[in-house]
């Protein structure tokens, strides 16, 4: 039981530990960021990060092809891929939630309607149907959230509905329904609080899906555009120097993978502390 209990503190502070530290940053940008992400140097372009031949402690990350300091790039383009992958996630959250609970609770044609919605809306591949949306609005970061935040509705729709049908035959919502509670009382004070556990951890690892669509859409051109720092960006400028200056995008590799790692871990973390059939097996 300790183990279990361990492992699963271990993988929700390690997971926190790690986007507490990366929300910092993104937070005070402009104290921690040696230089301006957007000034430029040709005297010192595509210099190495420190720890390789050539590099200096000048530039820890190196610097791009426009001389640009590489650290203070990827402290700033955190900014945006947080934000946008938030924001989508609380958007998407929203119209899914109110809209399953609405289909799951109501049924009947309601449910026919917004359930056959959603498996139009499914039979489109998000990243593709972001690329569309993207292309047809433009790129900047209200249109990668209402992009991000549309595309990824019909998951938290198909499983607050799910939720919302089973539990609306439990005897305590039959009950508050016999004592005269109105169908939004019953919905908001007895059926979401049921289906808030379950949605916070599919939100958070929901998270990490939307940064990597955000910086998969920078990476194609349909982001932010240049010379937005953001982790897309930077690994799109360094697609064409691989080879002569791989740490270009080495370095936002390497941050969206640890983003994308702390955010899963969290999300495990959470399902495992508030998944009753974990918890009763831990017994």
């Amino acid at each position: 039981m300790r183990r279990r209990l361990f492992g699963k503190r271990f993988k929700i502070v390690l997971g926190a530990g790690i986007l507490l530290c990366i929300c910092l940053a993104a937070i005070f940008a402009p104290y921690l960021a040696p230089y301006d992400p957007y000034q430029q140097s040709l005297v010192r372009r595509l210099k190495p990060p420190a720890f390789m031949d050539g590099g200096s402690l000048r530039n820890l990350l190196g610097t791009d092809n426009y001389g640009r300091d590489l650290l203070s790039r990827l402290i700033y383009g955190s900014r945006i891929s947080i934000l946008v992958g938030v924001a989508s996630m609380a958007l998407s959250c929203t119209l899914g939630t109110v809209a399953g609970l609405f289909a799951g609770f109501k049924g009947g044609r309601v449910e026919q309607v917004v359930m056959r919605f959603a498996d139009a809306h499914s039979a489109f591949p998000d990243i593709l149907l972001a690329i569309i949306m993207t292309a047809a609005l433009g790129g900047s970061a209200l249109n990668l959230i209402l992009v991000l935040g549309i595309s990824g509705w019909m998951v938290y729709a198909r499983l607050v509905f799910g939720l919302t049908r089973s539990l609306r035959e439990r005897s305590f919502v039959e009950a508050a329904a016999s004592y005269g509670g109105s169908d939004r009382y019953i919905v908001f004070r007895h059926i979401l609080p049921q289906v808030v556990p379950v949605l916070t951890v599919v939100a958070t690892l929901q998270v990490a899906q939307m940064i990597l669509q955000e910086a998969a859409l920078s990476f194609l051109g349909l982001g932010l555009p240049p010379p937005a720092a953001t982790w897309g960006n930077i690994l799109a400028e360094g697609r064409d120097r691989l080879f002569g200056a791989p740490w270009i995008a080495h370095t936002s590799g390497l941050a969206i993978i640890l983003v994308v790692f702390s955010v899963n871990m969290l999300g495990n973390g959470l399902r495992e502390a508030l998944d009753p059939k974990a918890a009763g097996a831990g017994r």
